[in-house]
């Protein structure tokens, strides 16, 4: 959950339009309020055939406005738009965008949205084949090109009976658009990232692995956050306790260090960026038992070290590419994952201790190969410090 943590709340002007997901909308906006979020609302009128004005007045515990002639403020266009830090069109019908794209403004979203002068998410949520629709991809289209975001359906059963994209994606997925949005613009459009994340595991008979506690968290929150900012995402991943983001369209399920290495190593020279952010195993069993071993009173293991797949990156770096790594330590944060930057051919590294593996947040130093001295400490939720991390490899 995306915990705001501001003097002053940000404010959020919520507009439902006329889809079966409307309802939707009201789980958003009691995940904005609790967030710490200000919360207005803006009914259409097709919307207020789903959903009513009490839904979201109690929730929000503020206004929810109808109409341009009905409304306690005579000209709620201009009021609402210019309070707004952020328009979420959620959801958004092929009408809408049509409407947006082509600035007609015959109701009150639709004329606050040709008076609000920052970017405006849009959350489509429709058929497959109004979705897919040329016209309505052309409308999407000039909307991203005036520098609106478009949060792309998941795919899915719709409620129509078909099934591909068009589906109302998660609201968890939603608020990390928002918080996203209202910082940071689509800045890495075209670049081309692989990310690595969860935790490596190696057999010791069909039964049993040896493995690590890592939760994948902060390498799934940097995948998300690259996507959203628009970049080209292939995230290759192990154990994880979190789900991989609809957004990240290439996705590889591994289980061993040898997998890991085989689709990293074939997928790296295409990349701008490479982010190392998986717990690899160190070492495996030198012999893997094809029947489970019985329980005795003791087990001895021959373990030999796994392939270093970040060493394999460093000397295998194409020119200009980017290589950041990370680091969890118990004791000497600083000096060992100086000397792991200096060792693997690293342009930075993320080091922070291992008590905060599996947490939703973390404490993070920044150590560049040029720098002096370490950028840090920084504190919070690993879904707003992968953002800091993005801003410091822009900065490289």
């Amino acid at each position: 959950m995306i915990d705001l943590r501001r003097e002053e709340a940000r404010n959020i002007l919520l507009c439902v339009t006329g889809g079966i997901a409307a309802y939707k909308a009201i789980d958003l906006a009691s995940m904005l309020h609790k967030a710490g979020y200000a919360v207005r609302t803006v009914l259409t009128k097709s919307a207020g055939q789903f959903v009513t004005p009490l839904n979201f007045a109690a929730i929000t515990h503020d206004s929810v406005h109808e109409s341009l002639w009905e409304d306690a403020d005579p000209i709620p266009h201009i009021s609402l738009a210019d309070w707004a830090d952020l328009i979420v069109v959620a959801p958004a019908t092929a009408n809408a965008v049509a409407k947006a794209a082509h600035g007609i403004a015959d109701d009150l979203l639709s004329t606050l949205l040709l008076a609000h002068q920052k970017p405006v998410l849009w959350v489509p949520a429709m058929n497959v084949h109004m979705f897919e629709n040329p016209i309505t991809q052309k409308n999407l289209s000039l909307l991203k090109e005036r520098g609106d975001h478009v949060l792309s359906p998941s795919e899915g059963m719709l409620a129509c009976g078909y099934e591909g994209q068009g589906k109302y994606p998660p609201n968890p997925e939603v608020l990390q658009a928002i918080a996203c949005y209202l910082e940071h613009s689509e800045d890495l459009r075209g670049k081309k990232v692989l990310v690595t994340a969860g935790g490596t595991s190696e057999a010791i008979d069909p039964m049993r692995t040896i493995g690590n506690r890592s939760s994948g968290k902060m390498g799934i929150a940097l995948a998300r956050a690259l996507a959203l900012r628009g970049a080209v995402v292939s995230l290759v991943y192990a154990n994880i306790a979190v789900e991989v983001p609809y957004l990240v369209r290439e996705a590889i399920k591994v289980s061993t260090a040898a997998e890991m290495y085989e689709a990293v190593i074939r997928l790296a020279p295409a990349m701008d960026w490479v982010i190392k952010c998986a717990a690899v195993s160190d070492y495996k069993p030198a012999i893997t038992n094809s029947q489970k071993i019985k329980k005795g009173e003791s087990l001895t293991l021959n373990l030999v070290p796994t392939v270093d797949i970040l060493a394999e990156l460093g000397r295998k770096k194409a020119p200009g590419q980017l290589l950041i790594g990370f680091a969890a330590e118990t004791q000497d944060l600083l000096a060992n994952a100086q000397s792991k930057l200096i060792a693997k051919s690293l342009d930075l590294i993320v080091v922070n201790h291992l008590d905060n593996a599996a947490a939703d947040s973390n404490q993070i130093y920044l150590i560049g190969k040029e720098d002096a001295n370490p950028d840090g400490p920084h504190s919070g939720m690993k879904s707003e410090l992968a953002h800091l991390i993005l801003d410091r490899i822009i900065a490289l």
